[in-house]
C-alpha cells in the first residue's frame, strides 16, 4: 500500500510540473493530429476534463486503468470515444487524445531524477492502457453505428407502398437474403392490416438474380401474407429469370406471376372489383 501511495505521488509530481504548459501543449498536439476538424473550445473542455480526472484518480491511489479509482475518467473517454467514432474519425486519431500526453511529458524528463523516469515509465502503461480502452469503446461504437445504419438500409430498402383501394406493393431491388425476408415478411403482414388490403403485389424487377434461395424466401412471404388472407402477385419476371427459373426447376404452383408491375396491379384491381376503362373508352 505504501509503495503503491508513494507510486501515485511521484506521478502526481511528475503531471504538476508546469500543469497550465503541459495541459496546453497536450492540446495543442492533439487538435494538429485532428486537423482542426474539432473546434480548439470543444477540445480544451474534452482534455481539461481528462487532466482533471487523471489526476483526481491518482490522488486517490489509483494506477490500475481498470480500478474503480478511474472510473470517471474511463466515462470521460468512453464519451469521447463514441463521439469519435460518431464523427468519422479513426481509431488512431481517437487514440491520439491519451498517447499524445506521453509525448508532452518527455522534456519534464530532461534533467529529471531515476524516480521521475520511473514515474515516467508507470504512467506510460497507464496510458497504454488506457489508450487501448479507448480504441475497444471506439471499436464497440462504430460496430453500433454500422448496424444501425445497416438496419436503416434495410428498413429503406424494402418500402410498401399502397397503389390502390385494397392493393399495396413491395418494390424489392438488389439481393433477396434471409433478413431482408424477415423485413419483408413483417412489414407487408404489417400494411395488410394497417390499410386492410386483400391484394398484395411483391415485384422482383429490381432483384438482379433468382435462385432456389430466393425463390424460397419469396415462397415463405407468400404464404405468410396468404394467412392473412391476402392475395399475391409476384411481378418482375424478366426472361432471363424466367428461363433460370425452370432450368432450376422452381415450382411456383398456385402463385400468379406477372412479366410486369403493371400487368400485376390491373389484375389486382380487377380481382377487387375496380372496372376500369382505356382511353379509347372501351372497358379492359
Amino acid at each position: 500500500m505504501v509503495a503503491k501511495q508513494d507510486g501515485s505521488a511521484r506521478l502526481l509530481k511528475l503531471l504538476s510540473t508546469g500543469e497550465q504548459d503541459l495541459a496546453a501543449q497536450w492540446i495543442t498536439q492533439v487538435s494538429a493530429g485532428l486537423a482542426g476538424r474539432i473546434s480548439r473550445a470543444e477540445l480544451d473542455r474534452e482534455l481539461n476534463e481528462l487532466f482533471t480526472a487523471l489526476v483526481e484518480a491518482l490522488r486517490a491511489g489509483g494506477q490500475d486503468a481498470h480500478g474503480e479509482e478511474l472510473s470517471e475518467l474511463r466515462a470521460l473517454l468512453t464519451e469521447l470515444s463514441r463521439n469519435r467514432a460518431r464523427q468519422g474519425f479513426t481509431p488512431s486519431e481517437t487514440a491520439l487524445s491519451v498517447f499524445a500526453l506521453k509525448h508532452v511529458l518527455e522534456p519534464v524528463l530532461e534533467g529529471g531524477t531515476k524516480d521521475d523516469v520511473l514515474a515516467y515509465l508507470r504512467l506510460s502503461r497507464l496510458l497504454d492502457d488506457l489508450g487501448l480502452f479507448t480504441i475497444e469503446t471506439y471499436t464497440r461504437a462504430r460496430e453500433e453505428i454500422i448496424a444501425a445504419q445497416a438496419d436503416q438500409l434495410l428498413e429503406l430498402s424494402t418500402p410498401v407502398v399502397k397503389l390502390w383501394d385494397g392493393v399495396i406493393a413491395v418494390p424489392l431491388v438488389g439481393t433477396l437474403d434471409s433478413a431482408r425476408t424477415q423485413v419483408v415478411m413483417e412489414k407487408l403482414l404489417q400494411a395488410l392490416v394497417d390499410t386492410g388490403s386483400e391484394q398484395a403485389i411483391i415485384d422482383i424487377t429490381g432483384v438482379p438474380a433468382v435462385d432456389t434461395q430466393v425463390a424460397q424466401h419469396l415462397l415463405k412471404t407468400i404464404v405468410a401474407a396468404r394467412l392473412m388472407g391476402a392475395e399475391c402477385t409476384v411481378s418482375g419476371i424478366r426472361p432471363q429469370i424466367a428461363q433460370t427459373i425452370v432450368a432450376l426447376g422452381i415450382e411456383f404452383g398456385d402463385i400468379v406471376t406477372k412479366a410486369s408491375l403493371a400487368d400485376a396491379l390491373q389484375l389486382a384491381l380487377k380481382k377487387a372489383g375496380v372496372e376500369m376503362i382505356s382511353p379509347a373508352g372501351g372497358r379492359r
